[in-house]
């Protein structure tokens, strides 16, 4: 049987860091995220004995090594959850995505999120949104968001059934606009995660997290713009504190991602406008403002000498018709 999805990723507003199980991939602590759009990513996925071995290509390129165990283990949980007879086949997976990838814009998010859509159709499960966000999450923990999309929160437990994730009303999205900073400079989030907690920062991230996330759940849901994406730039410069002092020291700003950091604040203090900065671990920026200063800000980015373009929010992973599979 062969199914399509699509998803859109996340950035990350109050993020996860580090796991307490690799292999669940439950994290110590809840995270938030928006999903942008219309940035996405397109699966198709079929279990068909006509396939000799499971196979996943993204973007025109077969997966091998690390990159196809985490894909395997999406399907396998998919595989788990199914009475399907035909989900004992070989499985062919097929992803494309419309924005960059490792340059810190959530496409591993988006990523794991549609497939765990297109695999829990195929594999005939009849599941919610917060059932198939735990399928997604065995390859990413920010792609279980993803599945739920918008403004979500992907709460932390050591069962599918605490740790999956739910949507925090807010009515925000309606004016939020996200300008991209793109610094293209490749990364790898799961190497962050591996050694989160072993620097010297992490006891104290998750010392105040709990409080962060209470307050970014209070400004999403009394529609907060300027508290949410205020708390938002701190946890981004929280995150970087943790991860630049782990054992590898790892640095992944760039000069034209502080360049973006020093003119948000600059609009910010001297031109009175709403805008936040925003990154994950990557050097690309999520320049957070309302859409009546979209115009303005995004030429003030540009003017930092990085590619533009400005995104919106993005609902939910949704099943696609048959015209959009890719095979």
């Amino acid at each position: 049987m062969k199914a399509t999805a699509m998803a859109h990723p996340i950035q990350g507003l109050v993020k996860y860091h580090g796991m307490r199980d690799e292999i669940e991939r439950f994290p110590y602590h809840d995270s938030i995220s928006v999903c942008t759009a219309p940035s996405h990513t397109r699966t198709t996925v079929e279990f068909s004995m006509d396939h000799d071995d499971d196979t996943y290509v993204v973007d025109g390129e077969e997966l091998e090594g690390r990159a196809f165990e985490r894909v395997e283990a999406v399907v396998e949980k998919a595989r788990s959850l199914s009475d399907a007879a035909h989900t004992v086949y070989p499985v062919r997976l097929e992803s494309e995505n419309s924005f960059p990838s490792n340059v810190g814009l959530g496409s591993s998010s988006s990523g794991f999120a549609a497939a765990a859509m297109a695999l829990a159709e195929a594999a005939e499960l009849d599941a919610s949104k917060q059932e198939i966000s735990t399928i997604a999450r065995v390859g990413s923990a920010s792609a279980a968001r993803a599945v739920t999309g918008a403004f979500s929160q992907l709460h932390t437990g050591l069962n599918d059934d605490d740790c999956r994730s739910r949507r925090i009303p807010s009515t925000l999205h309606e004016d939020l606009k996200i300008i991209i900073g793109l610094v293209p400079y490749h990364k790898e989030t799961e190497d962050a995660h591996h050694e989160a907690a072993d620097s010297h920062m992490f006891q104290a991230r998750n010392a105040h997290i709990h409080d962060q996330i209470a307050e970014m759940r209070d400004a999403l849901r009394t529609d907060d713009f300027e508290r949410a994406f205020e708390l938002a730039e701190h946890d981004s410069l929280s995150l970087a504190a943790t991860t630049m002092t782990g054992p590898s020291g790892w640095v992944y700003w760039q000069p034209a991602t502080l360049a973006i950091f020093n003119r948000v604040r600059e609009l910010r203090e001297k031109e009175d406008i709403p805008v936040y900065f925003s990154t994950d671990t990557g050097a690309s920026v999520y320049v957070n403002t309302t859409e009546e200063y979209a115009e303005e800000v995004e030429e003030a980015i540009s003017d930092c000498g990085v590619s533009t373009t400005t995104w919106s929010v993005g609902g939910p992973a949704r099943l696609l018709e048959e015209d959009d599979h890719l095979f």
